[in-house]
């Protein structure tokens, strides 16, 4: 008998325990399902509350524009490179005939204008225009029969420049270099002429005016020393310079003896014009 109800407390107990685990399992299943239901619910919601951006049309394939950009930028940067490279020069000062032209030119006056290509900063090439006006010797004009006279030489020339210390603030460099040169010698008298005024009527006045020329067209070559000084920085930091040179200036000029005018006399002058131009002035 205790046997028997033994037997069915324990199958009583067995009972029980399945249907508590069997409880126990079906809470746990119906607690995760709301959750993962939760979480998909909240996916969606974030979905759709923050839909992603279209993508615009232009920026689908950034690649091509930044390549026309890189093409631009390289095509623009050649010509920038192209246009700091150019140079300028603009100057003045005093011409010195050598001893060979002292009596065939004096002393006087000149000015210089020029353009260029720096091909480094060590090396540039200038095309020049220089106009150079002198005197006369005496004996010359005398000789002539005028009352006064001028030498007037004007050129044009390609002149290398080389710099002794590109990237110094102060440079030393040479130049040198040749080309087309005008001479022209002029003779003046002494000429009577009537000035009128509003306010003040007419009267006579005299001036010299040219009575008489001959001229020559020949090469030329010339080489000379100069110092610079930049403006500003010491390493390319500035483009413009101050520059003072000198240069040894040769015309192939021919010896001639020449009547300048049918009222004036007979001149000679010499093979040759030397003269020294002394110049100051700014350069780019």
């Amino acid at each position: 008998m205790f046997t028997t109800r033994r037997k069915s407390f324990v199958r009583c107990a067995s009972f029980v325990f399945a249907a508590a685990v069997a409880v126990t399992c079906a809470s746990a299943q119906s607690a995760s399902e709301p959750a993962s239901t939760a979480e998909s619910s909240s996916s969606l919601v974030a979905d759709l509350a923050y839909p992603s951006a279209p993508t615009p049309m232009g920026a689908a394939d950034p690649a091509p524009n930044s390549a026309r950009s890189n093409r631009y930028a390289t095509r623009n940067g050649w010509k920038q490179k192209i246009a700091s490279n150019y140079a300028l020069e603009f100057g003045g000062g005093f011409n010195a005939p050598t001893s060979d032209s002292t009596p065939y030119i004096s002393w006087g006056g000149n000015f210089t204008v020029g353009a260029g290509y720096n091909f480094t900063p060590r090396l540039a090439l200038m095309a020049e225009y220089q106009f150079i006006d002198a005197k006369l010797p005496g004996h010359i004009i005398a000789d002539a029969g005028a009352d006064g006279g001028n030498a007037h030489i004007w050129s044009f020339t390609l002149n290398p420049v080389v710099s002794l210390f590109p990237k110094a603030k102060n440079d030393v460099y040479i130049t040198g270099g040749g080309g087309f040169y005008r001479k022209m010698t002029n003779f003046t008298l002494p000429e009577d002429g009537i000035y009128c005024d509003y306010y003040y009527g007419c009267y006579n006045y005299t001036s010299n005016v040219v009575a008489g020329h001959f001229s020559s067209n020949q090469g030329g070559v010339n080489i000379g020393m100069g110092y610079q000084r930049r403006l500003a920085g010491a390493y390319r930091d500035s483009r413009m310079k101050l520059f003072a040179e000198a240069r040894y200036l040769h015309v192939f000029t021919p010896a001639m003896t020449v009547q300048p005018a049918e009222y004036l006399y007979p001149v000679s002058v010499g093979e040759g014009t030397t003269i020294i131009p002394v110049t100051f002035g700014v350069r780019w």
